[in-house]
């Protein structure tokens, strides 16, 4: 027994003997960003702290029970691979530095493998290759004989009618439950999600990186534990206020605008490995500037394929881009200036890495029937109030309408393969059908609210407090229909859901959303819910203008100029692709219903049409022109064009959230 033991212990160090687990500089010396990150969870943190700034903080983290140590883990599998993430609390010297992963099969833990904690960061690691998603596997992570955390691994719900996605962000630390999200987990719990998605601002504690991880695990650990869960870092969790990542330069600027991080590279991986090691391998693993890891990657959940996005990493900064014309860089006041000057040429967004990845995205529809796109945050400034009621700002850059060109960009390939998108960070919660070449001819967007409130509140608030134009949407709020965002991109309000008084938790406009995906109709439903609403109750508890129910189909609402002739299809649910010849430009690619297809398009030119089961590897048509016949016709879409049949929605009494007028 005693040298098994002692082959035990020795088996364990030399899994860990490379690192330093007290190291009190682990992201190096150079400046005071590097020596002051991730202090409550570095060197020697069972010791009193040193400043006041972080006593309570370090306090929380000593008072842990050591029998719960394990503290956490999230998961996803894909494509035969489980990847699992498992968090610690900082360890003490004489506790285990290894974890294991075991799985319940037939009553009993099997082993599967063990694995070394990394430092800094105290997070665990585990991929299992060739996983059979079609059982229900109970796992659980075990910290030595110091301490377990139990899960359930779901079997991937091909099987069910409608995919459950929540959708949340914007988890502030102001507010009384500390370690708790009780009614939200409780709510959450009834809906039963098929997938859960954390689009950033995990945390606001900036340079206490793994102390603010730690918080939201544990406020969230009874409910991403059984089921697969996806976190992608925003600004606050790297330390920014705002972010625009220029491939990963280094910032100098105050807050940022020069473009870059400000913090120490190793950091902001440390951070990025806690929340996103768990998604699917990334499309394209090269690093960025300064060693920086990527992420974006795709995932399938039960027949929807999730092309997850990093909004921030490659796009580029306002200082030293566009003139300024506000407050600050990124803000502009000026309502003469030109929005085509700050549209300038090589200026960009997702970057071309993701531009590319989208493309080769909406092109595959191996086992997906219908497409979403998750990122940080929107591709338009639905806002009209900062901070306050009184503060009216006209464009923010810290927006993905910025640059206009990137954003149609983005938006156009959504568009081609009818994906709707999930997004959170403007702690305000809509649904916009955004325009692209003219009004209500792109796709839905699903904006969610913050799940606490007490950070930044915003308001959407038209100056003339007049509806927008086109035609009238069916909602009791006043300011629907299309607008001009303060970079002029087109824009269709839906529904908003407005603070109506940020000193009460029950009026701040707390909330989550929750998205539906309905396979067998091809329509997706936006829910939109306060934080503390009775969930039990049904939809009179969603805010206003909530539920809102669209054709997928609805993502693509371009007129059509004509047709290609008709043809014969290689298969049922056949999947169509159809590009412009000479520039190979995708100009949609979609699952199509029926034997035959007549393939729209929306401009002269000639076209190649290819299908194919789950990638169009089948040539139709090659260089071919459209059949024009009188007057355009309206494309291959299911319900009224432009606007969402909004279902279930007539229970509640009709209530306006008012503010009053800015000055």
């Amino acid at each position: 027994m005693k040298t098994l033991h002692t082959l035990l212990i020795a088996s364990c160090v030399s899994l860990h003997a490379e690192t330093n687990y007290y190291d009190p500089t682990p992201f190096g010396d150079a400046d005071n960003k590097a020596k002051d990150s991730d202090n409550l969870a570095i060197g020697e943190w069972w010791k009193p702290a040193k400043s006041k700034e972080e006593a309570k903080g370090r306090q929380w983290i000593q008072e842990q029970p050591r029998d719960k140590a394990m503290a956490f883990a999230l998961y996803t599998h894909d494509h035969g691979v489980l990847k699992i993430t498992g968090q610690t609390f900082p360890l003490m010297p004489d506790e285990p530095k290894t974890v294991t992963l075991e799985f319940k099969k037939a009553g009993k833990w099997e082993k599967a493998e063990e694995q070394a904690i990394e430092y800094p960061g105290w997070d665990v690691h585990f991929r299992v290759e060739n996983w059979d998603n079609s059982k229900d596997i109970p796992f659980r992570l075990k910290l030595g004989c110091l301490s377990t955390f139990e899960g359930l691994i779901r079997k991937d719900p091909a099987h069910k009618d409608t995919i459950v996605v929540a959708n949340m962000s914007c988890n502030s630390p102001r507010d009384p439950e500390l370690a708790t999200r009780a009614a939200l987990v409780a709510n959450l719990k009834k809906h039963d999600p098929d997938l859960l998605f954390f689009g950033g601002d995990q945390n606001y504690t900036h340079d206490e990186g793994t102390y603010g991880w730690l918080q939201w695990g544990v406020q969230f650990a009874d409910i991403i534990k059984d089921r697969p869960t996806i976190c992608i870092p925003d600004d606050h969790d790297v330390g920014h206020g705002n972010i625009w990542g220029e491939n990963g330069k280094v910032s100098t600027a105050p807050g940022a605008a020069d473009g870059g991080y400000q913090y120490p590279a190793k950091f902001v991986n440390m951070v990025q490995r806690q929340q996103t090691w768990n998604l699917p391998d990334p499309f394209d693993a090269n690093p960025i500037l300064q060693g920086i890891s990527v992420y974006y990657t795709d995932l399938n959940v039960g027949g929807v394929s999730f092309a997850i996005l990093e909004d921030r990493k490659f796009k580029s900064a306002p200082l030293g881009n566009i003139p300024k014309m506000g407050p600050r860089p990124d803000h502009i006041n000026d309502p003469a200036y030109d929005r085509k000057a700050v549209d300038k040429p090589g200026l960009e967004l997702l970057g071309d890495r993701q531009l590319k990845f989208l493309d080769h995205w909406a092109r595959d529809w191996s086992g997906a029937e219908m497409k979403a796109a998750l990122s940080q945050t929107a591709f338009c400034g639905a806002v009209h109030l900062h901070g306050n009621p009184n503060n009216r700002l006209l464009a923010d850059l810290d927006c993905n309408g910025w640059p206009q060109t990137g954003r149609n960009e983005a938006l156009s390939l959504l568009r081609s393969a009818h994906a709707t998108h999930l997004c959170g960070d403007q702690h305000l919660a809509v649904v916009v059908q955004h325009g692209i070449e003219g009004f209500r001819d792109g796709p839905y967007a699903f904006t969610c609210p913050a799940l606490v409130n007490t950070i930044y509140g915003r308001w959407w608030h038209p100056f003339d407090e007049k509806p927008g134009g086109g035609e009238k949407i069916q909602s009791a709020l006043p300011w629907t229909g299309d607008y001009e965002d303060g970079l002029g991109n087109k824009i269709t309000m839906m529904a908003y859901a407005n603070p109506e008084d940020r000193t009460d938790p029950l009026k701040r406009a707390d909330g989550y959303g929750i998205a539906r995906f309905h396979k067998k109709t091809g329509q997706c439903t936006f829910e939109c819910w306060p934080r503390f609403s009775d969930v039990s109750k049904g939809d009179c508890q969603q805010f206003e203008g909530w539920p809102i129910t669209i054709d997928m189909a609805q993502n693509d609402s371009r007129k059509p100029t004509g047709h290609l002739k008709e043809v014969e299809l290689p298969a049922a649910n056949a999947v169509v692709e159809l590009t412009e010849t000479q520039s190979g430009q995708l100009v949609y690619c979609y699952r199509a219903t029926g034997k035959t297809f007549r393939a729209p398009v929306f401009a002269d030119g000639k076209y190649t049409l290819k299908a194919g089961t789950d990638k169009a590897d089948k040539v139709l048509l090659k260089n071919v022109a459209p059949i024009k016949k009188g007057k355009p016709e309206r494309g291959p879409l299911v319900g009224p064009v432009g606007r969402p049949q909004t279902l279930k929605g007539g229970t509640k009494t009709p209530k306006q959230n008012k503010i009053k007028r800015p000055k």
